[in-house]
């Protein structure tokens, strides 16, 4: 599973933003998550419920912001959204597809007391 992993580097960005920026306590952790990112939320959310007991974001909101995936439709020449990773184009059915946006994670904010 390696969404423990993912958690620990969760907990680790969170944890050096605070020593940073001299705060002591996350209230809300704001993820962005592509589609394509073969991150599964609910695993995350009960590994990060583990990994920060103990830390600054102990007890934190996590809120999960989804976001879509697209890629270069080589033949259609348009960006194109796509559900899955080696997905045809919905428009013109090709495999000639680069994914463009979706396959990104990222702490996107945190809500500090």
């Amino acid at each position: 599973m390696h969404e423990m992993s993912l958690a620990e580097g969760i907990r680790q960005i969170v944890e050096d933003a605070g020593r940073r920026q001299g705060f002591r306590k996350v209230k809300t952790v704001v993820l962005e998550i592509g589609q394509l990112a073969a991150v599964e939320p609910d695993s995350l959310r009960f590994c990060l419920d583990l990994v920060l007991q103990g830390s600054i974001a102990e007890g934190a909101v996590l809120q999960i912001d989804s976001l879509p995936g697209r890629a270069w439709c080589a033949r259609c020449v348009e960006t194109v959204p796509i559900a899955a990773l080696y997905d045809a184009c919905p428009r013109c059915g090709a495999y000639q597809l680069q994914v463009s946006a979706g396959t990104e994670m990222r702490v996107k904010e945190l809500e500090i007391e």
